[in-house]
């Protein structure tokens, strides 16, 4: 203690004091530091993570709703596989209308890698003239149940019979299954 008491009695002695405040309040703030700031801000980190993951895992989940509300209304469009014939006949009906024959018009399905759906496929031979072609195919485009042309190719006639074309069709649709009802227990 003698030792601290002569310090003081020097002329830089009275600068001790306001040393060991310094210092006294560096390592407070330290300690501080350390402790607080810095668990603070790994705190802060990690709950930014966590809200970013959130986010992520929000954004994921409307994806998904939206895909399936968009696959419901495309499997409320499809037709049912039983339906595939009437559909055939209303393209057939549809052809009468705008002038068009299709003599030879043979459907079928076939598998799908897509559970409980199928394709239906129509094909055969079209003709009639231009102008009732393009409308016919027209109409057939937009209907509204979920149909379009796979392949159309002109066979080549070597005669002329009054501006008449004959076409390939290829008409596809695809059909979901009936369906699975659950089985009672």
């Amino acid at each position: 203690m003698d030792f601290i008491v002569q310090q003081l009695r020097k002329p830089h002695g009275i600068l001790i004091p306001w040393l060991a405040l310094v210092l006294l309040l560096a390592g407070i703030l330290w300690a501080v530091r350390t402790v607080g700031v810095d668990g603070a801000e790994e705190s802060l980190a990690k709950l930014e993570l966590e809200a970013n993951q959130a986010r992520q895992d929000f954004i994921h989940h409307k994806a998904v709703q939206k895909a399936q509300k968009d696959l419901a209304q495309v499997w409320s469009v499809l037709p049912v596989e039983r339906d595939f014939a009437p559909l055939a006949l209303g393209i057939t009906e549809e052809a009468k209308r705008n002038r068009v024959t299709l003599p030879a018009l043979s459907y079928k399905t076939e598998s799908t890698p897509v559970a409980n759906t199928s394709k239906g496929v129509l094909q055969g031979t079209m003709t009639g003239r231009y102008e009732d072609l393009r409308r016919f195919l027209y109409d057939v485009e937009t209907a509204d149940e979920l149909v379009y042309i796979e392949d159309l190719e002109l066979v080549h006639s070597d005669t002329q019979q009054d501006k008449t074309l004959t076409f390939n069709i290829k008409i596809a649709t695809y059909l979901r299954g009936d369906p699975i009802k659950p089985v009672a227990q």
